[in-house]
């Protein structure tokens, strides 16, 4: 029998058009969105992302997944329709450089509307604190990278992408050894192309004369040197100079200071554990704690950004007695491609065939950022054979009794709410695998569906997933940002 519906389309048909044309109609207002992002982004510096997924350079599929996956956070409905009304208000709005999350807006904005006259008094009140040009003071900071491998990559272009109109940091030169003639030509094929990360998703083109690349207009000068000390970045007026030596040759003050003999240097940024007294902060946690006089930091490793977020939590509400951290870690570059010779024990063994033991400073890494765990945690690692996107697992046992529910909660509530939300993503999904993790801007996943609660209460098994390169970078940015005194105001 042929079922009609009101319109005289048979009904499968009729649900087809109007789920096309319900979609059609998000996909304009996704658009209109974009638009409005834009106007703020690039006259104003106002950033907009929900639930720190950014908009800025996102297609309007992208925007609807965004939507889609609030939906999942806040258990409702978040409507593009809605997150535009709020950016058009806020476009209205004598807003100061900022990021502002209109996922959480828009969540408060269905829980608390009945408080408000119109969506214009809800933002003005929410808000309040960010009104006024003259809560942006900062001036723009130069930046060198040191070195050009995954890291110094990465960067560039977590960098140039937020660049927007140049008041924060500026990305103006990279240090690497010579490579010949054609140096400029491998390094500009570098960054346009990654295996792991896709496509660079912008304009690279080669100012031989010059020795630049130009990224998206920037021209950013390519520099030869051994020796950092050799180098003058005021001949190519580039001043105090935040230096982020990524190269991992140097780690303790001494190899670290020669940086700060270059003319045109003023501080200096390590992406790998610091020996000695060198302050190993992890942004978001300990980075208030190093003084303005300090001159070289370093932003610890991956696995410590992706642990102490989480344990910081943990240590928080539960007290942690004691734990083991086994860290699940793709192979590196420090590793051998084939069976060879190598410092370290099982690291000669060809990286993409093999399990490799190996060893982690994590566990005592993380007293350095959490002083109150000094002495509880060993670690352990076992490199294994992807290229990229790890895993750290924390066997702990705790101070007081939990569920698996409560353990959940807790650090769902730190993935939305207070301090730690750019660190900790919190995941529900039972399918998650190393390679969705892959350009997570988080340094830490946190996989709720694995979480293990002993019968008793007191002890647990945490897994968290961690993109090794991308979620490690953008810790070194956001530290970086802070450093340099540039970091604007946020709404999460």
């Amino acid at each position: 029998m042929d079922y009609k519906s009101q319109n005289g389309l048979p009904e499968v048909e009729n649900q087809f058009e109007q789920g096309l044309n319900n979609w059609i109609k998000k996909e304009r207002q996704a658009v209109d969105l974009l638009s409005i992002t834009g106007e703020l982004w690039f006259d104003r510096s106002v950033e907009l992302v929900i639930f720190r997924r950014r908009l800025i350079d996102s297609s309007p599929n992208e925007i609807l997944n965004h939507h889609m996956r609030a939906k999942i956070i806040i258990k409702r409905e978040l409507s593009v329709g809605l997150t535009l009304a709020l950016a058009q208000a806020i476009a209205a709005m004598d807003i100061a450089p900022s990021r502002l999350d209109l996922g959480r807006l828009g969540n408060e904005w269905l829980n608390e509307q009945e408080k408000y006259e119109d969506m214009n008094g809800f933002l003005n009140e929410k808000l309040k604190n960010f009104l006024g040009d003259d809560k942006c003071t900062f001036a723009p900071k130069d930046v060198v990278l040191y070195g050009f491998g995954r890291i110094g990559r990465l960067a560039a272009r977590g960098l140039i992408s937020q660049t927007g109109t140049g008041k924060q940091l500026r990305l103006r030169a990279i240090v690497a050894r010579s490579n010949g003639t054609d140096q400029l030509e491998k390094r500009a094929e570098l960054l346009r192309n990654d295996s792991i990360h896709g496509p660079f998703r912008g304009s690279i083109t080669i100012d031989a004369e010059n020795e630049c690349l130009i990224i998206n207009g920037q021209p950013v000068k390519i520099i030869s040197a051994d020796k950092p000390e050799d180098v003058d970045y005021t001949a190519y007026d580039i001043h105090d100079a935040l230096i982020i030596d990524n190269t991992g040759v140097f780690r303790d003050r001494e190899g670290l200071s020669r940086h700060l003999q270059a003319k045109g240097a003023d501080r200096v940024l390590l992406t790998a554990p610091g020996k000695g007294d060198l302050p190993n902060v992890v942004y978001g946690i300990n980075h208030d704690s190093v003084p303005d006089k300090e001159k070289i930091v370093s932003a610890a490793s991956c696995t410590t950004n992706a642990i102490v977020p989480v344990l910081k939590v943990l240590e928080d509400n539960l007290g942690i007695e004691f734990g083991h951290i086994e860290t699940v870690h793709s192979y590196t570059n420090d590793q051998n491609l084939l069976d060879n010779i190598h410092k370290k024990y099982r690291r000669g063994r060809a990286a993409a065939l093999n399990l490799v033991i190996t060893e982690t400073g994590a566990g005592s890494a993380v007293a350095k950022a959490l002083p109150e765990l000094k002495g509880k945690l060993t670690g352990n690692a076992v490199r294994v054979p992807t290229p990229n996107g790890s895993l750290a697992i924390l066997n702990l046992t705790f101070k007081k009794t939990t569920t698996k529910e409560a353990v959940n909660e807790m650090l769902r509530n730190a993935s939305l709410f207070g301090d730690l939300v750019e660190q900790i993503e919190f995941s529900e999904s039972y399918e998650l695998v190393s390679s969705d993790i892959v350009g997570n801007h988080h340094p830490s996943v946190v996989d709720g569906a694995a979480t293990i609660v002993s019968p008793s209460g007191n002890h647990a098994v945490i897994y968290i997933w961690y993109d090794n390169e991308f979620g490690y970078t953008h810790q070194v940015i956001r530290f970086a940002k802070h450093l340099a005194g540039v970091r604007r105001m946020t709404y999460y």
